[in-house]
């Protein structure tokens, strides 16, 4: 039962697309289990690139089937809209399956996400504002609306209807926004039950059924471990479970089933939202990457906080993911620099401390302590083999391989397809 879980090991746009797309020729289904699009990942195949914000990368790979599980939050126009550019640029989208036990974004999980975080000011988490908190909200809460509910009207009007009483009594009483009215969410609800009921399925009867037949399944995390709701720096987190554990209850496989769990590292650290980042540059070497890393968020288009590679943080999502590997993604960004450094621990309130702090207080004021590795200048875009890179380059990626727990497998040297070192196989 060869089922490997991908997901980010920092704060998300790691590279988890290109890692993803290297594996998809080999394997047989790639799994999203949680987020939704919220999450985005650019996978340059040639001289096209894509940029998925919904769909697992998997869907680029022909002989693949991709699938959204059911930990997934749907936003049915979106994922439309997606499918439709796929499809205008030829790519096959017909063995998408999507659970019927995931969950709905709806029009007012939409509105009430903008109009919250706008409340909040100052205090604000930095959303996405796509509705993606206030679903899984609503699905705790037992009032969300799920794929399977398109299919049958009387239960669909029901739950609106349950979900729209105490919503517009908050959004017109403490917001002063307008009711939305049940039946025009009905209606638009409705409007795209046939669209994708044919890739509508029990999900979790099929990747269980691939994995008794030693199918390949491979399952894809949104966001990283430092944005997972239990695991990451609460309250600047998603709303769901990028981590490992997120891959069991999000696709429905049990813990047993799972051979192997690679983490996705960026050479340097990046972050998109608010949030403690304690390596984070406000100099020009903080521009330099933010500029030739191309660090602009795939779905929020925003600018992403850029600094130095984290070792506690590394340290931290080996433990929490219980890691197995790495890849690493974006080497090819630090060539230029004479010294990189690289954060090994940190100092709170006058003391060294290596590990990840429980305490939010104490990760708010965690200061990097570097340890400064020599850089090179070579260019390593058309390195093939971990021997092909300069000898700093190599020493920099042994060094945070020794510093973050667990062996680098593999190593992203440019954003193509091919500009990738594989040192172990990964299957």
């Amino acid at each position: 039962m060869p089922a490997l879980v991908l997901l980010g090991a920092q704060w998300g746009d790691e590279g988890k697309g290109k890692a993803t797309d290297l594996l998809g020729g080999s394997v047989d289904y790639v799994v999203r289990y949680q987020g939704g699009n919220n999450a985005g990942h650019t996978v340059v195949v040639g001289d096209q690139k894509y940029a998925l914000h919904l769909l697992p990368s998997g869907i680029l790979s022909p002989g693949c089937t991709p699938v959204i599980g059911n930990g997934v939050v749907v936003d049915p126009s979106v994922l439309l809209s997606e499918l439709s550019g796929l499809n205008e640029r030829g790519v096959d989208t017909s063995k998408l399956l999507i659970s019927g036990n995931a969950h709905i974004i709806t029009p007012y999980n939409v509105t009430v996400d903008k109009v919250t975080e706008r409340f909040l000011g100052k205090r604000k988490i930095g959303t996405t504002g796509r509705g993606i908190g206030p679903t899984y909200a609503d699905k705790i809460n037992r009032v969300g609306i799920r794929v399977q509910d398109l299919y049958d009207e009387s239960i669909l009007q029901q739950k609106v209807e349950a979900a729209l009483d105490v919503k517009n009594q908050i959004l017109t009483k403490l917001y002063n926004r307008r009711a939305i009215a049940v039946d025009q969410v009905v209606e638009e609800l409705l409007g795209y039950a046939e669209k994708i009921r044919p890739y509508v399925a029990d999900t979790v009867l099929i990747i269980n059924q691939a994995l008794e037949n030693d199918k390949v399944v491979l399952f894809e995390g949104g966001q990283g471990t430092l944005l997972d709701i239990d695991h990451g720096t609460y309250p600047f987190v998603t709303s769901s479970n990028p981590t490992a554990g997120g891959a069991c209850t999000g696709a429905g496989v049990g813990p047993t089933k799972i051979s192997r769990v690679i983490g996705i590292l960026k050479a340097y650290t990046t972050r998109v939202g608010s949030g403690p980042f304690p390596t984070e540059l406000f100099d020009e070497d903080g521009e330099k990457l933010r500029r030739i890393g191309g660090e602009r968020g795939v779905t929020t288009g925003r600018d992403r906080r850029c600094g130095w590679f984290d070792a506690v943080i590394a340290r931290y999502a080996t433990r929490v993911n219980g890691l197995t590997d790495f890849f690493l993604t974006k080497l090819d960004v630090l060539t230029g620099w004479e010294q990189i450094p690289v954060c090994v621990a940190y100092e709170i309130d006058g003391r060294r401390v290596e590990d990840l702090p429980y305490s939010q207080t104490d990760f708010h004021h965690a200061k990097p302590v570097y340890e400064m590795l020599p850089g090179w200048s070579e260019d390593i875009s058309k390195a093939k083999t971990f021997s092909d890179l300069p000898k700093n380059a190599q020493a920099y990626v042994k060094a945070l391989e020794e510093l973050s727990g667990a062996p680098i497998s593999a190593i992203g040297v440019g954003p193509g397809r091919d500009e990738t070192i594989e040192i172990n196989s990964f299957l």
